[in-house]
């Protein structure tokens, strides 16, 4: 008898300490057999940092000032979200034989892989404000109650999106290889290495100040565009640099409220699509293994 979304629920709840054990063995997995093991989650980031900071403050110069914390602001969300999805795409094959074994609500795979990123993305996060440290770049406190909607929006919309495609993984294999071109072509979609202004001032030329709203077409940007307003905070800038870069950003907190309540609706929704998808096809994951 197929299970109520409650039911599922309370099924997650029940094999709650299942689901922990799940979170570490994915992070234990990810580093397995490395040296310096857990310490690349704050190498990556770094990284990232300190090569962009330097290209763009000194080799590409005519971009945003510290452009390395504008990169890495919305970097760290988008990780979150692709890999927690790719990883979500995998669980059901990659816990095969668990699957075949014994009962216990599958849902906790595609959720233990997003779990797993977002433990990450906390680590990762230290990186980024003792970069907001060193550079003296304040964060909008005002505004800082933003980023909770704007993980959550996140984390719906990776986990979502992850019972569709980790159920569908299970028939058809070549998921995992869409999915990669999906995540690259959606990267370049966002603005994560550009300013939001960029998106928006092109719709605004080509259909005026409704056409902007096209944007909530990709549930990612409202999260991305909150990172950097509040995180980035381009109040910290000259008068002349936010006009610049920062003119459409740099609006009142309602038009952010509204976007990212937008992608929040959206992402509960795929959340919901996505587990009556994963209902229905779970029924004969234990043959297609």
């Amino acid at each position: 008898m197929p299970r109520s979304l409650p039911q599922r629920l309370r099924d997650v709840w029940e094999y709650r300490e299942l689901l922990g054990n799940l979170v570490r063995r994915e992070l234990k997995v990810r580093y397995k057999e490395s040296f310096l093991g857990f310490i690349w989650t704050l190498l990556n980031p770094l990284l990232y940092l300190l090569v962009f900071s330097f290209v763009f403050g000194f080799v590409l110069k005519g971009g945003p000032p510290r452009y390395g914390l504008l990169f890495l602001s919305g970097l760290l969300v988008w990780n979150l979200f692709s890999v927690g999805l790719g990883s979500a795409t995998s669980s059901i094959i990659g816990n095969g034989a668990l699957v075949q074994k014994v009962w216990f609500p599958r849902e906790i795979l595609p959720i233990a892989a997003v779990g797993a990123s977002i433990i990450s993305f906390f680590f990762q996060i230290v990186v980024l404000v003792i970069g907001l440290a060193v550079f003296r770049q304040v964060p909008a406190w005002s505004m800082l109650w933003m980023l909770i909607p704007a993980l959550l929006a996140t984390i719906l919309l990776a986990t979502g999106l992850g019972f569709i495609l980790s159920a569908y993984n299970v028939y058809y294999r070549d998921t995992g290889h869409f999915l990669e071109l999906a995540l690259l072509s959606l990267f370049w979609f966002t603005p994560i290495v550009y300013q939001y202004d960029f998106v928006a001032g092109a719709l605004r030329d080509w259909g005026g100040e409704r056409a902007e709203w096209l944007t909530v077409l990709n549930p990612m940007i409202a999260p991305m565009v909150t990172f950097h307003r509040v995180l980035y905070n381009p109040s910290n800038l000259s008068p002349a640099d936010q006009e610049a870069h920062f003119e459409l950003l740099m609006r009142g907190q309602g038009f952010l409220i509204t976007m990212l309540a937008i992608s929040l609706l959206t992402s509960l929704v795929l959340c919901l699509v996505g587990i009556k998808v994963f209902a229905r096809l779970e029924g004969d994951f234990g043959e297609a293994l």
